[in-house]
């Protein structure tokens, strides 16, 4: 009994969750990220501040925490690649993971807001970039341990790994700045493909 009722827990932790960032994220849209409070969203869902808290630590976490929760799905997308593979064609699979966020059921008609609302908070945005920068060392780290047990090791002073990587996820930003620029003509995912093309034959 113990594993059907965990699952059920789980699934209406999730169900809250969701529909707490459903709440504030409107509310991000309405009123701005800084101007909207903790106890503003405890008002909107019916909940006391206190009751937030106990699904999210801070505002911050409610738009950027599912971030945080992708880099093991990362990994394992590298992990699977083959070691022969181009390190730059792997990297684009690492990519897909994060664009698959996107596409998740629900949050497709969330993405051009959700992208306003960080690209205009810079606490938000600040929050963001660092998490993109953890995402970069936890990538650098399996791609170094991919080359030494291909072995063909990089060395110490060796820039490969850190450069491509770096330049992946910095296509990924460009992406989500043209898209907003464009007025999100078409969709993000395609926004990604054509960044990530224009340095691809160099990489």
């Amino acid at each position: 009994m113990s594993e059907p009722r965990t699952g059920l827990r789980e699934r209406t932790r999730r169900a809250v969750r969701r529909e707490i960032a459903r709440a504030a994220n409107a509310l991000f849209q309405a009123r701005g990220f800084e101007a909207t409070t903790i106890d503003d969203i405890a008002a909107a869902v019916g909940m006391s501040q206190r009751s937030v808290f106990r699904y999210f630590s801070s505002k911050e976490e409610i738009v950027l925490g599912k971030f945080d929760l992708v880099v093991d799905d990362m990994l394992t997308a590298l992990r699977a690649r083959p070691l022969d593979e181009p390190v730059w064609t792997s990297l684009r699979r690492v990519v897909d993971v994060l664009v698959a966020v996107t596409r998740a059921p629900g949050h497709e008609e969330m993405v051009e807001p959700m992208h306003r609302v960080v690209f205009g908070a810079p606490a938000l945005l600040a929050g963001y970039l660092e998490r993109l920068q953890r995402m970069q060392e936890a990538i650098v780290a399996e791609l170094v341990a991919r080359a030494e047990a291909a072995g063909a090791p990089y060395a110490a002073d060796d820039p490969t790994p850190r450069a491509l990587t770096a330049a992946a996820f910095g296509c990924l930003v460009a992406a989500q700045h043209s898209w907003l620029d464009s007025g999100a003509k078409g969709s993000f995912a395609d926004a990604v493909d054509r960044a990530l093309a224009t340095i691809a034959p160099r990489a």
